[in-house]
């Protein structure tokens, strides 16, 4: 969205009878769809090439990783609809995002490791729960009665966030 408003084109989205949704909507699809086409190749690469045992049900990781796409795509259009430029865009994500991301999620350092003042903003990052989902079908082989709380609150998660994004874009040029 960014880069549309830097180029102009937002302004001829913006003249067309589409809405707020169908707008976020549109941005969304496309790229959660390549996203489920690497999911699956990894998945693939990461079963058949590495040869490491995915203990749990294939469609089950693969319906979690839909939601986690969309909680990290809803994420990036978020930014998007907040940044003025694209260096903005991405000068945010990686500050703002990615590296609390990458350090609060539990993927490098364990959460309970971290110390006690800092495990509670762990919760704010959807990557937590994925990775607790991941470790829970790929080694534990456990399914969605289990792993039903992070199921829930990466979802949960997810749809804030697009609704933030869907709230804070505009029909108007700023």
């Amino acid at each position: 969205i960014v880069r549309e408003r830097e180029v102009g084109t937002l302004e001829q989205l913006n003249v067309t009878p589409l809405g707020r949704f169908e707008l976020i909507s549109g941005k969304l699809l496309p790229y959660g769809a390549i996203g489920l086409i690497d999911v699956i190749i990894v998945l693939m690469v990461i079963v058949f090439w590495f040869q490491v045992p995915l203990r749990g049900s294939f469609w089950l990781l693969v319906v979690m990783s839909a939601i986690y796409l969309l909680a990290t795509l809803a994420l990036g259009l978020f930014v998007s609809t907040i940044s003025k430029t694209q260096q903005q865009a991405m000068m945010t994500w990686t500050f703002f995002f990615l590296i609390p991301m990458m350090y609060l999620s539990g993927f490098v350092f364990p959460i309970e490791n971290m110390p006690d003042l800092i495990q509670p903003f762990t919760y704010l990052i959807p990557l937590r729960y994925f990775v607790i989902i991941l470790r829970g079908i790929f080694l534990k082989g456990v399914g969605l009665e289990t792993l039903w709380p992070q199921a829930l609150a990466l979802f949960a998660w997810g749809v804030v966030i697009l609704s933030l994004a869907v709230l804070r874009s505009s029909k108007r040029l700023a």
